[in-house]
């Protein structure tokens, strides 16, 4: 695929900013070494900020703040005054103890590196534990012990066998899942075609381009608004920062992004499921091509109060909220770490579609589309 295809440029500032499965992946999960804990400890004394040695040992940020504070002592110099100092020998011993200290007769025993990628997935990367035994097995990563159900990782966690993890860092579960009837009537008629006019294979989620479009909303007084693009059947998301949620931002969103894809755009893009959100109001907008004449898209109008028909939106709608939860301003959210967020949630690894990540279903799917 031509590189325009990876990565969204951004435009002006009030106009939205499209992310895409580009950009740089997230950083892999790296066990700190004796060896590691040196370099730290002489870039620490070399006067390098966490930022610098996180990039220079090729960790998270959040690894080294975690590792100079568990290597942290009071030096006493020769003049009495005293100075707080990281020593590697010190956070190495404290490291190897804590397992063993919390039960050395558990499943997990000894296997430090399991134990320090667990809790970095969760904590950092805000895995499931479902997710973490999903991307191990899916990866094949062999470590001294296996694990093979989530609910050992949540008594773990009950237990505070791990060093920083509790309840919090899980993701917070939703309702029960309800049941759901066919809706017979409809309160009021949608602004275009409805989802009863839409194909069945396309509720069927076998077949490439048919998307599902929402918004996540700011905390107030913030204006700005995400527009959630998600592909049925790879899971794959597209999202744009929009100055506000007004049906006018949303075509002009659609119409850079129709720009960035060119005459891909109606392959790619071939329906859009949206609910009766005043944003989605303008449904010629949506649908017309400003590249060529007639539409670019098919667009179908879920019925009034059945968001449920549009259900991967909603589940990822949730996981982005483990980001931004409610309350968050998004006039104060960067283009960076909404790009962050997409990245996130294009590599998380899907249940459903086997552990894999949507962008390397998504990208099986477009290299199909274009060897066609």
């Amino acid at each position: 695929m031509r590189n325009k295809h990876h990565t969204f440029k951004g435009a002006a500032s009030a106009a939205p900013h499209f992310l895409y499965i580009g950009g740089k992946p997230m950083r892999r999960f790296k066990h700190l070494s004796k060896s590691d804990r040196i370099r730290i400890e002489t870039l620490n004394n070399d006067g390098k900020t966490p930022k610098e040695i996180a990039e220079a040992v090729g960790v998270h940020i959040s690894t080294i703040y975690r590792e100079l504070q568990r290597g942290q002592y009071t030096h006493r110099n020769s003049d009495w005054t005293e100075e707080t100092r990281y020593s590697s020998d010190l956070s190495e011993m404290k490291y190897r103890a804590n397992l063993a200290a919390k039960g050395a007769d558990l499943k997990i025993g000894n296997d430090h590196r399991l134990a320090e990628y667990i809790e970095t997935k969760i904590a950092d990367e805000k895995y499931s534990p479902e997710a973490v035994l999903g991307e191990i097995k899916a990866q094949g990563l062999q470590f001294n012990t296996e694990i093979k159900s989530k609910n050992t990782i949540y008594s773990y966690i009950e237990k505070g066998i791990f060093l920083r993890l509790t309840n919090k860092n899980l993701p917070v579960k939703g309702d029960k899942k309800r049941s759901y009837h066919k809706v017979q009537t409809q309160k009021r008629a949608p602004k275009g075609e409805s989802i009863e006019k839409r194909p069945e294979i396309i509720g069927e989620r076998s077949t490439f381009g048919h998307w599902e479009m929402d918004t996540v909303v700011s905390a107030r007084p913030g204006k700005a608004a995400i527009l959630v693009l998600t592909e049925r059947l790879t899971r794959n998301e597209i999202t744009a920062k929009l100055p506000d949620k007004s049906a006018a931002s949303v075509v002009q969103a659609l119409d850079d992004l129709e720009k960035e894809w060119g005459e891909l755009f109606p392959r790619v893009f071939q329906t859009i499921t949206v609910d009766n959100g005043s944003e989605f109001a303008d449904c010629p907008g949506i649908e017309r091509s400003i590249l060529a004449e007639g539409s670019r898209t098919k667009c179908y109008y879920c019925h009034p109060y059945s968001s449920y028909e549009r259900g991967s939106n909603e589940n990822l709608n949730k996981m982005i909220r483990r980001w931004l939860p409610k309350g968050t301003n998004f006039d104060e959210i960067g283009a960076e770490v909404i790009q962050t967020i997409t990245n996130w949630l294009n590599n998380y690894p899907r249940k459903i579609l086997g552990f894999l990540p949507a962008s390397a279903v998504f990208q099986e799917q477009m290299d199909a589309l274009l060897g066609a």
